[in-house]
């Protein structure tokens, strides 16, 4: 699979969070960019350590200039437990039935493995993907490039 890459247009998903309340791309952008961070699998060494990451330094990654959603092929009832155990305070999405489906709309789907890779996306509010980065599995992903596009997009 191909990632999707820089200008294309992000394709609409409706995905369950932790809490069972439906979501969608569109409500997501509708005022402000978001951050769409796939990650393989709760409860992981390297994903835990991401999500906290973004959840330890929250202000950068939401605020009135973007937000951000972690999505996993999990169901939605670990990503409950794992929110619990946690505390992110932003949406967690499950990915999970059709499983996978979004994470093969955006090409980081594991096929073997039935899981997404560390795919990350700056959706904006116009629907294209500002910033992206994929890393390989078991790589942990830098977010430096995602604070630098936000800098620029709101001109700091």
């Amino acid at each position: 699979m191909t990632p999707l890459s820089v200008g294309a247009v992000a394709p609409s998903f409706a995905l369950s969070n932790q809490f069972g309340k439906v979501v969608t791309l569109e409500e997501l952008t509708a005022h402000r960019a978001t951050l769409l961070v796939f990650y393989p699998f709760a409860f992981s060494g390297i994903c835990s350590g991401e999500l906290q990451e973004i959840r330890d330094d929250l202000a950068r990654f939401q605020n009135e200039h973007v937000g951000t959603v972690a999505l996993s092929c999990d169901p939605m009832f670990t990503l409950r437990a794992w929110d619990d155990a946690e505390a992110f305070f932003f949406p967690l999405l499950s990915d999970f039935w059709p499983h996978g489906a979004v994470a093969r709309d955006y090409g980081v789907f594991e096929e073997s493995g039935g899981f997404a890779t560390r795919g990350t996306f700056l959706v904006v509010p116009d629907g294209t993907i500002a910033w992206s980065l994929v890393t390989e599995p078991g790589e942990r992903r830098d977010f430096a490039g995602f604070h630098s596009t936000m800098a620029s997009l709101i001109g700091a």
